[in-house]
């Protein structure tokens, strides 16, 4: 249990660092200079799945609880799969006016620091699932940390 909190913890912190650099970027998008054109919809989106899924994750560490942590661990995908979508939607945006180029890739990189979170949340998942079960999922599909945790 011990050795869990301690990861637990270095996922915070890591979560901790994405979110100073979300907000650097941030800060930078609102100097004057800078376009604006880029929708901004989809990246709040992805925050709110990213952000609802760390407080499952720990509330699913809080109570021990493995069906919590198999749910967060499901969840990844629909922020993979937000951050794929804002890329590509960046990429047209790019290639239709090269002037958003510069606030487009500022927005990648907030959106791979959210997706980077989801990606923290699901580990805290995984070693909640780990301290339970005793079993180590880090590298199995989500698929079968379900049927895991349905044992």
């Amino acid at each position: 249990m011990i050795l869990i909190v301690v990861r637990i913890v270095n996922e915070l912190e890591r979560i901790g660092d994405e979110i100073k650099k979300i907000a650097y970027k941030a800060h930078e998008m609102q100097r004057p200079e800078r376009l604006t054109s880029v929708r901004l919809h989809d990246i709040t989106r992805a925050a709110e799945l990213a952000e609802r899924n760390l407080q499952l994750a720990l509330d699913a560490f809080a109570r021990l609880d493995v069906s919590a942590a198999a749910t967060v661990i499901g969840n990844d995908e629909a922020i993979d799969a937000a951050f794929l979508a804002i890329l590509r939607q960046l990429i047209s945006y790019m290639m239709e006016d090269p002037r958003t180029i510069t606030p487009a890739l500022e927005i990648v990189f907030i959106a791979k620091s959210i997706e980077r979170i989801g990606d923290h949340a699901k580990n805290i998942a995984e070693n909640v699932v780990q301290v339970v079960k005793g079993k180590d999922v880090r590298h199995a599909t989500a698929e079968e940390i379900r049927a895991e945790v349905a044992e």
